[in-house]
């Protein structure tokens, strides 16, 4: 009965595996199409703004990823019992804590980090056809160089931030969640 459950808990994993590096996969692939074709033809402020977006949700589903992995499970069952619309959907996130933040971290963290990167490439090459006394070289060690630190020093500053309120974020997604989607009762 043992082995049967090891192999059951390993083919779900491999299963989980699968589709999350195929999600990764399309994520990537549509915010990348979509970071080539409008970023170009958009002036180089917009350009700015949409960087800092993209850098923004990485460090937001980080910090996510961080909070579902460190909060206390009792916490969300007591809102469950409370009779709270998101206490399913944390209760939920929080059984689910690995794909969770997996997902949060590593697919979506990871897609944004390469997006800000495709994304800086293009901006330093607006920025290089329009200032023409600074080296492209600069302009792209620049840019590259403050996406970097914005996005290390972000999502630092929010990994502690979500291990001292890990309940409270975990609330917060889940009142959002639970707007689009009701986990089936058990």
């Amino acid at each position: 009965m043992k082995i049967k459950k090891e192999r059951t808990k390993r083919s779900t994993s491999s299963n989980w595996v699968f589709k999350i590096t195929i999600i990764a996969f399309l994520l990537s692939l549509i915010f990348s199409f979509l970071a080539e074709t409008v970023l170009p033809n958009v002036p180089v402020i917009l350009e700015l703004i949409l960087l800092l977006v993209v850098i923004g949700l990485g460090i937001i589903f980080d910090m996510i990823g961080i909070a579902v992995a460190t909060a206390n499970e009792r916490v969300f069952h007591s809102m469950s019992s409370k009779g709270l619309k998101e206490a399913k959907v944390s209760v939920m996130l929080k059984k689910n804590a690995d794909k969770t933040a997996s997902f949060c971290n590593d697919v979506i963290g990871d897609v944004c980090g390469i997006i800000s990167g495709s994304a800086g490439a293009i901006i330093a090459v607006s920025i290089s056809n329009k200032i023409t006394a600074i080296t492209s070289f600069t302009i792209t060690l620049t840019i590259t160089a403050i996406i970097a630190a914005i996005t290390i020093g972000g999502k630092a500053m929010c990994k502690t931030i979500a291990m001292e309120k890990s309940e409270e974020i975990v609330k917060k997604f889940s009142k959002i969640i639970s707007i689009f989607y009701a986990p089936k009762n058990n």
